[in-house]
């Protein structure tokens, strides 16, 4: 997961859809706790500034 600190307005939506309590927002950000999230992707359809997004860099599947 990748938030993009420019998109972020800070409204909390993200924060409120994680199950995992993985997020939060600081200083106006929302900011990602790595060993909390499980990378069910909820909270970027929750951002209504797209600044969440799903990154896989990892080879295999469709991104190999």
């Amino acid at each position: 997961m990748v938030i993009d600190a420019n998109k972020c307005c800070g409204s909390g939506e993200c924060v409120k859809a994680c199950p995992e309590k993985a997020l939060s927002v600081v200083n106006g950000v929302a900011v990602l706790d790595e060993s909390k999230c499980d990378y069910d992707g909820i909270c970027i359809p929750a951002c209504p500034y797209s600044a969440i997004i799903f990154e896989d860099t990892e080879p295999g599947g469709c991104g190999f």
